[in-house]
């Protein structure tokens, strides 16, 4: 028997399963009604076996509960040592429903996954990458004010060693273990610039992760665009959305272009209450149990514009990217432009375990407002635009959104006749006027 358990909800990203998720607290009641959390290996396992029985929905055809409970009376009969042990059992376990969304997650995973969506760490600030013909940790750009940003490290700074200890043959997951760590604990990096090495000596702090660029972009014509690019749906996010919405209104933008080309996903709350910044009406999304309840979640008539918007996609939008775009496609407050979207569509639990590990778990569906059903699908643009292996190639993060993106060029065109149609509508015709522009109904 299970009791006293609490969620709450996000939407995970890519490289987190790309699903919908609800966090919950396993406790096992104890005879008299007290309740206590265990962490022996049978125990986890046990509340990992419990979790798919209860919630799981198939979407593969590999499950079975008659396969399920063999299993169970199968791994509880034997010993496990260690809880390497058990972490290898509960992987094959899940490993069985051939569904790779519904995953077992260590520690030392579950606590990175919890990073990665609530929009601040502890480390030094920096972004990293690992150049593909050098194979060397090479440095993005440092945050705005963090450590990193005030001593000076610059993008394309080489990381040679971390607290001493040579990078090569790292991987940037590898790097960032080392680089972060507790908040006023220190760590030193070694960089390489033009040729010269550097020691620089840092103090870890905690890092608040903005999810959103913005600028004013003008066209030949003299529109004045909204660029926004969203990097993922962390915490932040929504805060970070009607910053930049109420910064481009106040600068007399036209209209907006809302880039969520690779952008893998996060919270479905930011999600939600993003879509509401630009939406007054309509269903944003709903979810399909097992049990065929739906949860539909609505726009709540407090859009902070009604500018026209076009939305920038890509094969790399997925999970919480599919939402909005979909919402705002279907409820024609968008046009999307770019290429099909991911097609991530399964909701999933994420559960912590009682010894601090944790895992995933399908247990539903996610609707557009149309009741589309996007899994393995995706989103298809109103305007497709395509991006060659070569142009992308020459791009930097630096072009993204600007005439030297192909994409946003097509992004661009289409919003700006979108701003036409719409100026032209908004004309009055004055009879006793000269007003034969809006007479004729010429731009």
């Amino acid at each position: 028997m299970r009791s006293g358990r609490t969620t709450f909800v996000v939407l995970l990203g890519l490289g987190a399963c790309a699903a919908t998720a609800v966090m919950a607290r396993e406790m096992v009641l104890l005879p008299g009604g007290s309740l206590a959390i265990t962490d022996s290996p049978k125990e986890v396992m046990d509340q990992a076996w419990q979790i798919v029985f209860r919630d799981y929905l198939d979407t593969t055809g590999k499950y079975s509960p008659e396969r399920w409970r063999k299993l169970r009376r199968d791994l509880l009969a034997k010993s496990y040592d260690s809880p390497k042990d058990a972490y290898a059992a509960i992987r094959g376990m899940l490993g069985t429903l051939d569904d790779p969304y519904t995953r077992f997650l260590d520690p030392r995973e579950f606590k990175e996954m919890q990073i990665d969506t609530s929009g601040e760490l502890s480390g030094v600030g920096i972004q990293l990458s690992l150049d593909k013909d050098s194979k060397e940790l090479v440095v993005i750009a440092p945050i705005d004010g963090s450590p990193a940003s005030r001593a000076g490290i610059q993008p394309k700074d080489v990381i040679t060693a971390i607290d001493g200890k040579s990078t090569k043959g790292m991987t940037t997951e590898d790097a960032v273990k080392l680089i972060r760590g507790k908040v006023g604990t220190p760590v030193t990096l070694t960089l390489r610039r033009k040729g010269e090495s550097i020691v620089v000596p840092l103090t870890r702090e905690l890092i608040e992760l903005h999810a959103v660029e913005h600028q004013i972009n003008s066209t030949p014509e003299g529109s004045k665009i909204g660029y926004i690019r969203l990097k993922q749906f962390n915490a932040n996010a929504a805060s970070d959305m009607r910053a930049a919405i109420s910064e481009l209104e106040a600068g007399g933008v036209n209209g907006y272009v809302l880039d969520l080309r690779s952008n893998p996903g996060g919270l479905l709350v930011a999600s939600v209450e993003i879509a509401r910044q630009w939406l007054n009406e309509g269903v944003i999304v709903s979810t399909k149990t097992r049990d065929g309840i739906q949860d539909v979640r609505r726009a709540n008539g407090r859009a902070l514009t009604s500018k026209p918007l076009v939305v920038l996609v890509n094969e790399g939008s997925a999970s919480a990217s599919e939402i909005l775009s979909g919402a705002l496609q279907e409820n024609n407050r968008a046009v999307l432009v770019g290429q099909k979207t991911f097609g991530k569509g399964l909701v999933q639990s994420v559960r912590p375990l009682s010894d601090g590990s944790g895992m995933t778990v399908t247990i539903a569906k996610y609707l557009t407002p149309a009741n589309h059903d996007i899994h393995h699908r995706g989103i298809r643009p109103d305007v497709p635009a395509t991006l060659s292996d070569q142009e992308a190639k020459g791009l930097t993060l630096e072009d993204l959104g600007t005439r030297k993106d192909p994409q946003y060029r097509v992004a661009e065109g289409t919003l700006v006749k979108s701003i036409r149609t719409t100026t032209t509508l908004q004309q009055v015709f004055e009879p006793a006027s000269s007003n034969v522009k809006a007479a004729v109904g010429a731009p």
